[in-house]
């Protein structure tokens, strides 16, 4: 299983905008249920988006960034960023739950 955590902030006047986008990705994600991946998303006060994705194989790492939705969030995302996002590698150290919305 590989995870990884996504992090940027946006500028203020495109926050809502990016949030928009985002929630079509799960939109997206909810119409073609695939297996294999697993995507929160979440956004501070400050406009600032944390993106966890895990994926359980190697072939599951391009569904989410396939997804039509995707190729919209990702159009124009530097002109929608102070932060240009950081990508890191996940290690799970510990899990309780995680809550479903």
């Amino acid at each position: 299983m590989k995870r990884h955590l996504i992090r940027y902030k946006t500028k203020p006047e495109r926050t809502d905008e990016n949030e928009r986008l985002v929630k079509a990705v799960f939109q997206e994600l909810r119409e073609k249920s695939p297996d294999g991946v697993r995507y929160m998303t979440w956004r501070s006060d400050d406009g600032t988006f944390v993106h966890l994705v895990e994926t359980e194989t190697e072939a599951h790492a391009d569904i989410i960034t396939g997804l039509a939705a995707f190729e919209a969030f990702q159009n124009g995302i530097r002109d929608r960023v102070v932060e240009r996002p950081q990508r890191e590698e996940m290690t799970v150290v510990g899990h309780y739950r995680m809550l479903d919305q």
